[in-house]
């Protein structure tokens, strides 16, 4: 998803457009992580990138709620966000546990 969104509306009030904004962020996540995972691996990862008119700063999927606040209350007029679904295999997996044998 590569799209920018208009903080302010002549309608709304910008607390509404923001939370219209973080919506569509929420549900386009969900609609990725529904998606079918390619065999080998196990979740999906979003590279999270904001700016003003074009990606200038890549952050973790969890700040970006607090970046969009910041956006707001710095007063921009609009804000870019960019999340590109990644496929991630998980690094440390836990061995599996030993079954005991007979010993006879």
């Amino acid at each position: 998803m590569r799209k920018s969104f208009s903080l302010e509306h002549p309608k709304h009030k910008p607390a509404r457009v923001i939370e219209n904004i973080k919506h569509q962020i929420r549900k386009y996540l969900k609609r990725e992580r529904g998606k079918t995972l390619p065999d080998d691996m196990d979740f999906w990862a979003f590279d999270c990138k904001i700016g003003r008119d074009a990606p200038e700063r890549a952050l973790a999927e969890k700040e970006l709620s607090k970046a969009i606040d910041d956006a707001a209350a710095e007063g921009w007029e609009s804000i870019h966000v960019e999340l590109i679904a990644t496929p991630v295999k998980r690094l440390g997996k836990k061995p599996e546990p030993e079954t005991p044998q007979d010993s006879e």
